[in-house]
């Protein structure tokens, strides 16, 4: 039996968390110190890991071993559930990361409690310049029913988010069989226009990445691809706002016109997360990169043009209060019950008997700091402890 003191997200009230046997056994009211608890939430949902610690999911030498470290490390950064991403790369390579990823998660439950979904973000991109981001050129293509099934089939059935552009001829029927197939597509590294999203949305699209990155430089005032997916009601928002990829002007207007029940919080960390500042040689193919002292992660030599995040979901959590005004509660659930929704992950909520997934956390001058991870009932970290 382990219990931790703490403080709900929503209502303030404290309790003393009794956990037992991988569940919630008891809450029991405190009267006096709430104050000095830290809150308590529904354990954070990821749905944007591209890597951690060095290590990259786009690796042509990734092994089991480097899918169970990365997994491992989500725990202390709050994180219960996350998406293994994998962004424009070969045929070959996409092919052996995810049937990687998908192994791991079928022979060791370490992993498979901290991942049961992967996230296929590219090829299918668009390939200009701005919309294409970090993702290599030589590598985007058109979409392709045939190779994603086989893509599909490496992972075991597990792609649950398919990030791609809807420019390409064809796309509306393309998106529908996804769709059909059990898979969320979401629009995103896109240059099309108003007609496109909304035939893409139509078939089935439901989903902006990082809306705001993956863009030009410079767009048509209107309209554009920006407008057309922030006014669609159909389309919910994922969201990098670690303070270095939207200005807060831009995170609190999309917020305020989505709502916060329509935004999703992503890290969209890379291989960089967790590592102190330095150049490093990037496993993704996107060469030498540089952490910088703030945490942002740019090319070499420069601070202006980002090679990718390096930070994890908290961060979003405590900036998107900062910047859009939102109660801790909103914020919180756009990084928990927001994207479990959007997975099908049963994320309980907290109460006696329920699954114990939780976060422990405190915000202390605007940083983000996790006290406790339970993931099914285990306190997988624990700040006195690690």
């Amino acid at each position: 039996m382990t219990s931790i003191k703490s403080r709900h997200y929503g209502t303030g009230t404290s309790y003393e968390v009794i956990l037992q046997d991988g569940e919630i056994s008891a809450l029991s009211y405190l009267f006096s110190g709430g104050a000095d608890h830290p809150f308590v939430a529904p354990g954070l949902v990821d749905l944007q890991v591209n890597g951690y610690g060095g290590k990259e999911f786009n690796d042509p030498e990734l092994n089991l071993e480097k899918v169970r470290e990365i997994a491992l490390a989500m725990d202390r950064d709050g994180v219960v559930e996350f998406c293994p991403t994998f962004t424009t790369a070969t045929h070959d390579l996409l092919k052996h990361s995810m049937a990687t990823v998908a192994d791991a998660i079928e022979s060791d439950p370490e992993v498979a409690r901290r991942c049961q979904y992967l996230h296929l973000e590219g090829p299918f991109i668009s390939s200009e310049d701005g919309p294409r981001g970090a993702h290599p050129q030589e590598h985007v293509r058109p979409p392709c029913w045939n190779e994603f099934q086989v893509l599909q089939e490496a992972a075991q059935g597990r792609i649950k988010i398919l990030t791609m552009s809807p420019e390409y001829e064809g796309s509306p029927a393309f998106i529908k069989q996804v769709v059909d197939s059990g898979v969320l597509v979401a629009i995103g590294h896109t240059s099309a226009n108003t007609e496109q999203i909304t035939a893409a949305v139509d078939a089935g699209a439901s989903m902006s990445t990082h809306l705001g990155n993956g863009a030009h430089g410079t767009i048509r005032r209107h309209p554009n691809y920006l407008w057309d997916q922030i006014a669609e009601d159909r389309l919910t928002c994922s969201l990098i706002a670690d303070g270095h990829h939207l200005p807060a002007s831009v995170v609190k207007t999309i917020v305020r016109a989505k709502s916060a029940q329509q935004c999703v919080l992503v890290s969209d960390i890379t291989g960089m997360g967790g590592m102190p500042p330095g150049m490093y040689e990037s496993t993704a193919g996107l060469g030498k990169v540089e952490v910088l002292e703030d945490g942002r992660l740019v090319v070499p030599g420069q601070k202006q043009l980002l090679a990718g995040a390096a930070l994890p979901i908290g961060v979003g959590i405590a900036k998107v209060i900062e910047y859009a005004e939102l109660s801790l509660e909103s914020a919180v659930n756009m990084a928990s019950l927001g994207p479990a929704r959007l997975l099908g992950y049963h994320l309980p909520k907290l109460q006696v008997g329920a699954k114990a997934d939780l976060v422990f956390f405190n915000i202390i001058d605007g940083e983000f700091q996790v006290v406790a991870t339970v993931n099914a009932g285990e306190v997988v970290f624990q700040k006195d402890r690690n």
